[in-house]
């Protein structure tokens, strides 16, 4: 592993790059980031970003130092600081492509960590909870609006499923419209949101949708809604129809069935990405989150 150096993009954190063998395109790496300083208490958390997507939410780091824990986040290959010009970006085979970064980075951190994951990456932890190499180091898991369905009907579910079975011959086919511009827009400052993030890392029109993709993620569906049987205690949290991007009725109803210690908690008005919500409710989430937390794994 490389040395820590600062981060480029946030003050006040440290990168690291993880190396790993090559794949199918080449050259592939990670990212994990650090909060610098500080105390910690009550242990590390690692968290793990969502589809087009990377670690930009300082607010939320900050508020977990504040709570007496060590931040750290990754960016997964070919998302956000570990994108490389040869790559397709955010692609995937299968969802256990992620798995050794998560392993690395637990080997880093080297105390039991309480993982965290956004949307397709609350799938992806869910997933490593259950068959991941170094999942007995995780003392719990938090998920913030997990991607456990596609959140689509009829035509719409269908064309899905054609899509990914093509996907499976033809992987670097794509729908470039798949991701709708406006919760982009709904969260970037330059748009009228609250937030400041690199829009060549999360843009506007996203990045496209490859079939391949979409088979990796389907597979993965069918694994988690078979049921995982996960031993650890689980927070999954979810809006309503204020969430743009995912169907909350999926998010509660597949969240209940990762083991016997879920908690699933709505919290209503919230985005997608449930710590970016509006003051109100993002303060919710944290609380919440930390009660939860002090009963679940202190």
């Amino acid at each position: 592993m490389s040395d820590w150096r600062p981060d480029p993009l946030l003050e006040g954190f440290e990168a690291k790059t993880l190396e790993f063998a090559p794949d199918y395109e080449g050259e592939v790496v990670a990212t994990l980031v650090r909060l610098r300083g500080g105390n910690s208490p009550r242990g590390p958390v690692l968290y793990v970003h969502g589809f087009v997507d990377y670690f930009f939410q300082r607010h939320m780091a900050v508020r977990f130092a504040q709570e007496g824990y060590a931040f750290y986040a990754l960016d997964l290959r070919k998302h956000g600081r570990s994108l490389l010009p040869h790559q397709h970006p955010c692609f995937c085979k299968r969802i256990d492509e992620y798995y050794p970064e998560i392993t690395r980075a637990l080997q880093e951190i080297e105390q039991p960590v309480l993982l965290a994951g956004h949307s397709t990456g609350g799938l992806v932890c869910s997933l490593y909870a259950a068959e991941g190499e170094r999942r007995g180091q995780l003392r719990a898991l938090w998920l913030n609006s997990p991607f456990f369905d596609f959140g689509v009907r009829g035509l719409q579910r269908l064309q899905l499923r054609i899509a990914a079975a093509v996907g499976r011959v033809r992987p670097f086919l794509s729908d470039p419209r798949a991701i709708r511009p406006d919760y982009v827009k709904s969260l970037h400052r330059e748009f009228g949101g609250e937030w400041d993030f690199d829009l060549r890392l999360k843009p506007v029109e996203g990045f496209p949708a490859y079939f391949g993709w979409l088979a990796a993620v389907a597979d993965a569906h069918a694994r988690l809604h078979a049921g995982l049987g996960l031993a650890l205690p689980v927070l999954s949290m979810h809006s309503d129809e204020a969430d743009m991007v995912l169907d909350w009725r999926d998010i509660a109803r597949w969240s209940r069935t990762l083991g016997p210690q879920v908690s699933v908690l709505a919290l209503p008005g919230g985005l997608h990405d449930l710590v970016l919500s509006r003051a109100p409710v993002r303060e919710e989430v944290f609380r919440q989150l930390f009660s939860w937390a002090e009963r679940a794994i202190e």
